[in-house]
Parts: structure tokens; sequence; C-alpha cells
């Protein structure tokens, strides 16, 4: 008998580079690019680079906790962004590109905030680790033509200068963890 299931929410940047290294790791079922953590219901993508409906670029990534636990999640996370930087990932730059972990029950939250504090106890990363621990509220997905985009369009321009050295540096970090 298979295990349920478990849904993570996380927010580093753009969605596209999430999505795109959480598609290769062993025990993920699905990625799914979105929004959180704001005001507006069913915001567009142009809202949320407005930058005025409070939500961030998140992916939800469905995962076996029987091959992948959240803790393991979240330690992936904590090393394909930096999460010392407010409100910015590289040239991106406003709210909807904060670091964020958007819990989905009082586990999961503690298991963020452990994760961090051993994150940021190890010195991984020179400055504090900024990233915001909230509770999901709501989750909307993106338009279809965000999902699976770095898969759909690796020649775009962006794609090629962006989300493939995250994915290039992902699968060295963790060559044994991807789908085989």
């Amino acid at each position: 008998m298979s295990s349920p299931h478990e849904v993570a929410t996380l927010g580093g940047g753009c969605f596209w580079c999430l999505e795109a290294v959480f598609d290769e790791l062993a025990g993920v079922a699905d990625v799914v690019s979105g929004y959180a953590g704001g005001r507006t219901v069913h915001p567009t993508y142009e809202q949320v680079c407005a930058g005025t409906t409070g939500h961030a670029e998140v992916v939800q990534v469905t995962f076996d906790p029987a091959v992948l636990s959240y803790a393991d999640i979240l330690r992936v996370f904590f090393t394909i962004h930096d999460p010392t930087t407010r409100n910015r990932q590289g040239a991106d730059v406003g709210t909807q590109y904060r670091s964020a972990i958007f819990y989905h029950s009082p586990a999961q939250e503690a298991t963020a905030r452990q994760v961090m504090a051993e994150i940021a106890a190890a010195g991984v990363w020179p400055n504090p680790i900024v990233t915001e621990i909230a509770p999901l509220t709501a989750f909307y997905p993106a338009e279809d033509y965000h999902q699976e985009y770095f898969a759909n369009n690796p020649y775009q321009p962006y794609c090629q200068v962006v989300v493939a050295p995250k994915v290039a540096k992902f699968r060295k970090m963790y060559m044994e963890r991807l789908k085989r």
C-alpha cells in the first residue's frame, strides 16, 4: 500500500526555477506553479507582477513522504535560492519574489522553523535568512503557460540565463536524489 502524498508550498523567486528543480527530485509526484500569500482572489500574473496583490510566486510540491521528507524538501529549497535577500532573487525584484514557506499544518510549521534554524546554524549562507514562514490561506494555480515552463521553453533567454544554471547546480548537488 502506498503512503498518502503531502504538499509543500514554497516561494523562492521565479516559480519557473523552483518548478524545474523540484520536477527532477525523486519522491516528487507533481509541481504546480502559482500564487500564495496575498489578498486578491484568483490573481493574474500581471496583477502579481505589479506587486499590488501581496502574492508571492510559489510552487506547490506534491511528494511521497515515504521517499522524501518535508524536511528534505526544505533543505533542497534552502540551497536552490538565496533566502537572505528580502523581496528579490537576482535581478527579479519585488514582494512577489520573496522567500517564503507557506505551511499546511502545525507540524510543517515546526519543521520549517527547525530546518531554517539548522541551515542558519550551519552557516550555509553568509547573511541572515529572511524567509517568511506563514500559514497557507489560499493557493491559486498560475496560468497554463507558466506550468512546466522550463521544460516547454528551454531555449527562452530567461531559461537559458537564469533557470538552466539553477537546475545544473541542483543536479550536481543532489545527483543521488534525482528521478531515475
